[in-house]
């Protein structure tokens, strides 16, 4: 239930709680030390006359069960005095009748006590008894007996007004956090509307931020998401965009090539010249493959997650060294010049041979019949270097951007994902791709990713 309850309550209800146990022990602090230094006060005080008394006991007279003093030792008409005797006998000196003293009384009377102060009982009241014993040894004890009653009155007063400040106290601190926590917590019931208003509208503009407080840093992150989700559904909606726009063209054409050869299975097959149909049958083969690759390089670009794949040590020289191989039977026509040293890195092997031969690919295609292609691996950079026309000054800014292809190539085979792809893998492991214009006018790619020379 506490959990289920406003934050501002709940505030309001520590403060409260907080404040209320602070206030009882603070309260019962004093009482206890009020209390406790009256009772050592009357005790001082009980004592002290008690032992002045006993001093000039020679001056009483004992009649019977009277203990007949000068008024001037009684010192105050609250105090009863009475004489003991070891053998239990007690003698009043005001006629006013004895409490039931105990063993402690009669025990100081015959010397086997120094004093005693304790509290008895008479009549339904209270009272601090003290006893002092007479000079001489002879077997007596004085005993002085003070009411308790005023003693306990000044207390009762003393914990009804604590009761009550006590009271005034938690009920002012209730009010006081409720205040603090309606007025504190003013910036996060605005973050709450914004944020329940960005869930009902969908509208993903960042909020204002004043201050720079707790409050002013939670508004501050909020607005980074909503920067972050803003532009990932951007990208998601150019890439669905832009992923229409490609798609369309092949299923065009697929479709055309299709009715084509459905009206020919139709009607009369024998008005098709020889070897059209096989034309067509190979053209729609190409198209579902080029569907094909680019349906793959759609997945591959719509997964933005971090690297989440099984990850080990890999060999990037080894994984250049296949791509090379099996770009080398794509494009026997074109030479490649290698030259690796070893370099590990931590990442997904099958990810890093694709961003590496997406790389090669791009390189053939641009190359000269008979050109060639150097590839050189040193200290983590990966540097693929083509004798081809090289990539225009217009064109460098864009050359990883999706489904971007620059006008030379539009004729060319390609979904203009690759490099996109490329990249996105690179950012993957932490590494970065460059495009820049080689030393023999070809396009120059460098590949740069984290790793160490050997894999201990």
């Amino acid at each position: 239930m506490h959990y289920r309850r406003s934050l501002a309550s709940r505030v309001t209800l520590l403060t409260t709680i907080a404040v209320g146990v602070a206030v009882a022990f603070v309260a019962l602090g004093a009482f206890v030390t009020v209390r406790m230094q009256m009772q050592r006060t009357l005790d001082s005080s009980l004592l002290e006359r008690a032992k002045a008394v006993a001093a000039t006991v020679q001056e009483a007279e004992v009649r019977g069960t009277d203990y007949r003093v000068p008024s001037w030792l009684l010192g105050a008409s609250d105090v009863r005095l009475y004489l003991v005797t070891e053998d239990g006998i007690v003698y009043s000196a005001d006629r006013a009748g004895s409490p039931a003293f105990g063993a402690e009384e009669f025990e100081v009377a015959g010397g086997d006590r120094d004093s005693e102060v304790r509290t008895i009982t008479h009549g339904g009241d209270r009272f601090r008894a003290a006893s002092w014993p007479t000079l001489g040894a002879d077997g007596r004890a004085i005993v002085l007996v003070q009411s308790l009653s005023p003693q306990e009155s000044v207390l009762k007063r003393l914990g009804l007004v604590m009761l009550l400040l006590g009271g005034a106290g938690v009920i002012g601190a209730g009010l006081a956090g409720w205040a603090v926590a309606r007025n504190g917590l003013r910036p996060v019931r605005k973050l709450t509307l914004a944020a329940e208003e960005i869930a009902r509208t969908e509208d993903l503009r960042p909020i204002e931020v004043g201050g720079n407080d707790e409050i002013a840093r939670l508004a501050t992150a909020f607005n980074q998401m909503l920067t972050a989700l803003a532009a990932s559904r951007d990208r998601q909606r150019q890439l669905v965009a832009d992923a229409g726009h490609e798609l369309r063209t092949p299923l065009t054409s697929l479709r055309t090539n299709l009715d084509l050869l459905a009206q020919i299975d139709a009607g009369d097959s024998g008005t098709m010249p020889p070897g059209a149909r096989r034309e067509l049958l190979d053209d729609v083969e190409a198209q579902i493959e080029e569907l094909t690759t680019l349906i793959g390089d759609l997945v591959e670009l719509a997964r933005e997650e971090e690297l989440t794949h099984v990850v080990e040590p890999v060999d990037l020289a080894e994984v250049v060294e296949r791509a090379v191989v099996r770009v080398r039977r794509r494009a026997p026509e074109v030479t490649f010049r290698l030259d690796v040293d070893p370099w590990w890195v931590t990442g997904e092997a099958n990810a890093l041979e694709r961003a590496v031969l997406n790389v090669l690919d791009n390189a053939a295609k641009w190359s000269p019949i008979g050109g060639t292609v150097t590839v050189t691996l040193s200290g983590g950079l990966l540097r693929v270097e083509d004798e081809g026309p090289g990539i225009a000054a217009e064109d460098l800014p864009h050359v990883f951007d999706r489904f971007y292809r620059s006008r030379e190539s539009r004729s060319m085979p390609g979904s203009g994902l690759g490099l996109s792809i490329v990249r996105q893998i690179a950012v993957r492991h932490s590494g970065r791709i460059e495009a820049a214009r080689g030393s023999s006018g070809g396009a120059l790619f460098t590949l740069r990713l984290p790793g160490k020379v050997s894999p201990d």
